[in-house]
C-alpha cells in the first residue's frame, strides 16, 4: 500500500507558482532536531510553532505567542504538516494566497524531546526542551480533551525551571520582537558561545552591579548564590595573548598584578572579558581584606586569588544576551578545558550554590563571611547595578569617605578615630560618625602617613555640630571599608569596626547604601533585544505597581501600557523630536480624573527635557521628550496620552505643519468618516498640498498637512479656518464648521482649532485613555476604506500594525509646501 504525502494538505492549500514557500525539500538532522517560530502577519498576527519530528515540521498556530510564565496557558491550533525547508522562510505571501501576508523567522534553534517524542505526539502531551536564541528550557504541548473543532486544540505551556518568568515582569513578545534569521542556525548548548553574536572585543567594559536586599526573593528556584568575597572586583581582558586587568572603575591595574597576569596568560584562555573578583585568603581559606589591602601596600601581591564567576564575552563572541546559567557553564568549561602546563590555583571557578538562601546567608555568616550573592538563573549581563544580582549581608557593611581623624590617646599612636562621610544626593560630603577599633599598631601609623599627604585647612564636610573640636581635617580622597551595627536617626553609624582601606572606588561614588526590600526586586531580566542591538530602554525603568489596571474593558495593566511604548518608541520619535510635548495622565486609570500636563514638574521624568522659557514667556517652560526612555518614564508616572504641538522648538513661531482633526457628531456612520476623509483630501490637493492622515485612536481621524516654514501662527490658523468654511459650505450636509454637539448633530466637524498657538494634537503612536485603548497610527490613503474604525489598532493588538510602522508616511519629509499658491486658488489673503 502507498503511503501517503504527510506534505498533502499542505501543498493542496498553495499555488507555488506565485507563492515563494517551499513545496518540499529540507535535510532532517536526527541528532539535533529544528524548530523554529514564524511570525506570521495573516488576517490576524500570529506566531507559527513548528517543531521536526519524522521528515517534517509538526506545527501549531498560536494566536498570542509563547510566554515564560508557567500560568499562561496559549492556545495553540494544531495545523498541517510543513516541509523541513520552510524552517529557513522567511518573505511575503502574496494576497489571494492561502496565509497572505508577511513572515518572519521570530527564534529557531534545536530541540530535544524529553521521552518518547512520537509516542507523546499520538497521545497529545509532548514535552521537550527548547534550545533557542529566544526560547530555553522546557515547554510542553498538550492536546486538550473534549473538543470538536476541525482543527485540533492544544495548549503550549512554560514548564517550571529556572527560565521561567512570571507575565507581570517579562513578555518576550513584546520586548524581543524581532528576527533572528541572522542569527546561526543551531545555538548549541555545550558551546554556548556559538549562541552569541559575532562581536569584536570592546575596549573596556563597565561590570554589572549587586542591588544590596533585606532578604532573599521568595521564588527561589530561579536564582543561585554565590560567596561573597571581601576583595576587589576586577575584570580580565585577554586578546591575543594580552592581558589587561581593570579595576570596576576602568583603572589598569595589570602592572599591580603582574604574577596574577602572567599566570592568566599561560592559562591561555580563549580571547573575550573575564569577571571575578581577587581576594587573599587566610589560614582557613576565607577571605581577609586586610590581608588584601597588606599585599598592595607591600607589594606582594603573589598571594592573590582570583574567582572567576561571568563571562560577557568569549571567542569573538558578545554574550551578554545569552542567560547566566549559560554563560557560567561556558566559564566552567573554559577554565576546566585551559591549556595550561601546571596547576594555576591562583585562578578558581567562583562555585555558586541553588540550596536555601537562608541556610547560605546563616552558613557564611557563621563562617565570618561578608555575605552571599544573589543571581537571577535566567539574567542577561548588563553593565550597571541592577536587581537580577543581589548582595545579602551579614552585617551592614559599606565604604565611607575619610574626611578627618582624631588624636590618639594614652599608648596608641597614629591615629584615635577616623572621620567617616558619604555623599547625599546634592554631592554634599555629609559626616557619618567615626570608627575607632579594627586597627593594630602598624595599620594606625601607616593610615596616618597617608592622611598627614592630604592635610587640608577646612573642614570637607557640610554642616555637623557632634565633630570633635579637636578634629584634624583632611580632603576626602582615601575611602575606609567599615562595618557597623546600625544608623542611628541622624545619620550616624554605631559599633563600628575597620576593616581596610580601598583605592578601587572613586570618592564621590561613595552614598549610604540602602537596601531594597526583597519583594521589590523585579522577578526578571526584561531582556530586549533588536536587530540593531540597540540598548533596551526598559532595562533602566523600575516599574512600580505593574500589574494595576490601567482600562478594565481591555485589560490593559500598566505593565502592558509601559511595554507598548517601549515597542513603538523609535517609530514615536520621528513625530516627537523637537516638539513640545502635553501629557495626559491618568492616575486612577481611563475611568478615574484625567489631568492634563503642560509644564514638567518638580519630580522630573528620565528622558523628559524642559524647554527655554523664551518659547512661551509668560508661562512655565515647556516640555519635549528628549529620548525614548522619556516615553517610559511617563508611563511609569501614569501619562496615557501625548500631544504635540505644530511647530518645532528651534523655530516655534512658524507652525510646520496643518492639521485637521475629522470629529464625528451624534449619528455619524464609519463610512461617513472615510468619506470626509476622502473628500478633504482631494481638496486638499486641488490647492497643491500634500496631505496624509493617520486615526485618531478614538472616534475620527487627523489629516496632517506638512509646510514649509513661511508663516505665522495666526496666519496658518485663518487659512485652516477658511479651508473648513468652504468645505461646510460645499457640503453643509457632511460638514459643520462650528464646534458643539447641537452644531454638528449628523454631521462632522472639521476642526481647525488644532492650527493655533500652544494647541495640540495626539501623536502618532500614542495611546488614548478611552475604553480599548486605541492608537493613532499612521495610514495610507489606499488604507482609508479599509478601516473597521479609528481604534482599529489598540494597545492590546499594535504588534499586528509595527511591521508597516511609518512607512505609509515615507514621503512625509519632503512634502512640505509653501501655503501662498494655495492661498491663491482659495482666494485667500492674509490679515482680511
Amino acid at each position: 500500500m502507498a503511503k501517503s504525502d504527510p506534505l498533502a494538505s499542505y501543498k493542496a492549500k498553495r499555488d507555488f507558482t506565485r507563492t515563494a514557500e517551499p513545496s518540499e525539500g529540507g535535510a532532517a538532522v536526527a541528532s539535533a532536531p529544528s524548530f523554529v517560530i514564524q511570525k506570521h502577519w495573516a488576517s490576524r498576527l500570529h506566531y507559527d510553532f513548528r517543531l521536526e519530528l519524522d521528515g517534517t515540521m509538526k506545527s501549531w498556530a498560536v494566536p498570542k505567542g509563547p510566554s515564560f510564565d508557567p500560568t499562561d496557558k496559549r492556545m495553540a491550533v494544531h495545523v498541517e504538516d510543513h516541509p523541513i525547508s520552510y524552517r529557513e522562510f522567511e518573505g511575503e505571501i502574496p494576497e489571494g494566497q492561502y496565509g497572505a501576508g508577511k513572515v518572519i523567522i521570530w527564534d529557531k534553534g534545536i530541540w530535544k524531546p524529553l521521552g518518547d517524542a512520537r509516542q507523546g505526539y499520538r497521545r497529545g502531551k509532548l514535552e521537550f526542551e527548547l534550545h533557542g536564541h529566544k526560547l530555553k528550557g522546557r515547554w510542553a504541548l498538550v492536546r486538550m480533551k473534549g473538543k470538536s473543532e476541525k482543527q485540533d486544540p492544544w495548549l503550549l505551556i512554560k514548564e517550571k525551571d529556572e527560565f521561567q518568568r512570571p507575565s507581570a515582569e517579562f513578555s518576550v513578545v513584546d520586548e524581543m520582537p524581532d528576527s533572528v534569521a541572522r542569527e546561526p542556525d543551531h545555538p548549541d548548548p555545550p558551546a554556548q558561545a556559538r549562541a552569541g553574536k559575532k562581536s569584536p572585543l570592546p575596549a573596556t567594559l563597565k561590570p554589572q552591579l549587586a542591588t544590596l536586599v533585606d532578604s532573599a526573593p521568595s521564588d527561589a528556584e530561579a536564582w543561585l548564590y554565590e560567596i561573597k568575597f571581601d576583595g576587589y572586583r576586577l575584570l580580565a581582558r585577554i586578546q591575543e595573548g594580552s592581558i589587561r586587568l581593570f579595576t570596576r572603575n576602568g583603572n589598569d591595574w595589570t602592572a599591580k598584578l603582574g604574577a596574577l597576569a602572567r599566570q592568566l596568560e599561560s592559562l591561555q584562555l580563549p580571547e573575550g572579558w573575564y569577571d571575578g573578583e581577587i581576594a587573599v585568603l587566610d589560614k582557613n581559606g576565607l577571605p581577609d581584606f586586610q590581608a588584601l589591602q597588606g599585599a598592595f601596600d607591600t607589594t606582594r601581591t603573589e598571594k592573590i586569588v582570583y574567582y572567576l564567576f561571568d563571562l560577557p564575552f568569549c571567542g569573538g563572541r558578545d554574550l551578554r544576551q545569552l542567560p547566566l546559567v549559560e554563560r557560567r557553564a561556558l566559564l566552567e568549561t573554559v577554565l576546566r578545558d585551559a591549556k595550561a602546563t601546571e596547576r594555576h590555583e591562583a585562578i578558581r571557578y567562583s562555585a555558586s550554590f541553588e540550596e536555601s538562601a537562608k541556610d547560605i546567608v546563616v552558613s557564611a555568616c557563621r563562617m565570618g563571611l561578608e555575605g552571599v550573592i544573589g543571581k537571577r538563573k535566567s539574567s542577561r549581563y548588563v553593565s550597571q547595578r541592577s536587581t537580577d544580582w543581589i548582595k545579602l549581608k551579614c552585617s551592614m557593611r559599606q565604604e565611607f569617605v575619610i574626611g578627618g581623624y582624631t588624636d590618639p590617646n594614652g599608648s596608641r599612636s597614629g591615629v584615635g578615630s577616623l572621620l567617616l562621610g558619604v555623599h547625599d544626593e546634592t554631592g554634599a560630603l555629609r559626616y557619618a560618625g567615626k570608627v575607632g577599633t579594627g586597627f593594630n599598631s602598624k595599620m594606625l601609623n601607616a593610615i596616618r602617613q597617608k592622611l598627614d599627604a592630604l592635610h587640608a585647612a577646612k573642614s570637607p564636610f557640610s554642616a555637623a555640630s557632634d565633630i570633635e573640636k579637636n578634629a584634624h581635617w583632611v580632603r576626602p580622597e582615601l575611602l575606609a571599608e567599615v562595618s557597623f551595627g546600625q544608623w542611628t536617626k541622624t545619620g550616624r553609624i554605631r559599633h563600628s569596626v575597620f576593616h581596610g582601606l580601598r583605592s578601587d572606588k572613586p570618592a564621590i561614588a561613595i552614598v549610604r547604601e540602602t537596601s531594597m526590600p526583597s519583594e521589590a526586586v523585579r522577578k526578571s531580566d526584561r531582556s530586549k533585544s533588536s536587530a540593531k542591538g540597540k540598548e533596551p530602554v526598559l532595562d533602566k525603568l523600575k516599574v512600580t505597581h505593574p500589574e494595576r489596571v490601567v482600562e478594565a474593558s481591555s485589560g490593559v495593566r500598566k505593565i502592558d501600557l509601559v511595554r507598548f511604548y517601549s515597542l513603538v518608541g523609535p517609530l514615536m520619535m520621528e513625530h516627537l523630536k523637537g516638539r513640545p510635548v502635553s501629557l495626559v495622565r491618568a492616575p486612577e486609570g481611563v475611568k478615574g480624573q484625567l489631568f492634563f500636563q503642560k509644564h514638567l514638574e518638580t519630580a522630573t521624568m528620565t528622558g523628559v527635557r524642559q524647554l527655554p522659557k523664551k518659547l512661551d514667556p509668560g508661562h512655565d517652560p515647556l516640555m519635549e521628550i528628549a529620548t525614548e526612555q522619556g516615553l517610559l518614564s511617563a508611563a511609569q508616572m501614569n501619562v496615557i496620552e501625548f500631544h504635540t504641538w505644530n511647530a518645532v522648538k528651534t523655530v516655534i513661531a512658524r507652525p510646520d505643519r496643518m492639521t485637521f482633526d475629522l470629529d464625528p457628531g451624534k449619528g455619524v456612520e464609519w463610512q461617513a468618516m472615510q468619506e470626509a476623509a476622502l473628500l478633504l483630501r482631494a481638496f486638499l490637493q486641488e490647492l497643491e498640498l500634500h496631505p496624509f492622515v493617520k486615526t485618531s485612536g478614538g472616534k475620527g481621524l487627523h489629516v496632517v498637512v506638512p509646510l514649509q516654514r513661511r508663516h505665522d501662527w495666526d496666519t496658518v490658523k485663518a487659512f485652516s479656518h477658511a479651508i473648513v468654511l468652504h468645505m461646510a459650505a460645499t457640503l453643509p450636509r457632511r460638514f459643520a464648521a462650528k464646534s458643539g454637539p447641537r452644531n454638528r448633530v449628523g454631521k462632522i466637524f472639521i476642526d481647525y482649532l488644532r492650527n493655533g498657538f500652544g494647541a495640540t494634537t495626539v501623536c502618532a503612536w500614542s495611546a488614548r485613555a478611552r475604553p480599548g485603548m486605541g492608537v493613532s497610527v499612521p495610514i495610507g490613503w489606499d488604507e482609508v476604506e479599509k478601516l473597521k474604525s479609528s481604534d482599529q489598532w489598540r494597545v492590546q493588538n499594535i504588534h499586528e500594525r509595527l511591521d508597516r510602522g511609518n512607512q505609509p508616511w515615507a514621503e512625509y519629509g519632503k512634502s512640505a509646501k509653501a501655503l501662498g499658491k494655495a492661498m491663491k486658488i482659495l482666494e485667500f489673503k492674509p490679515g482680511e
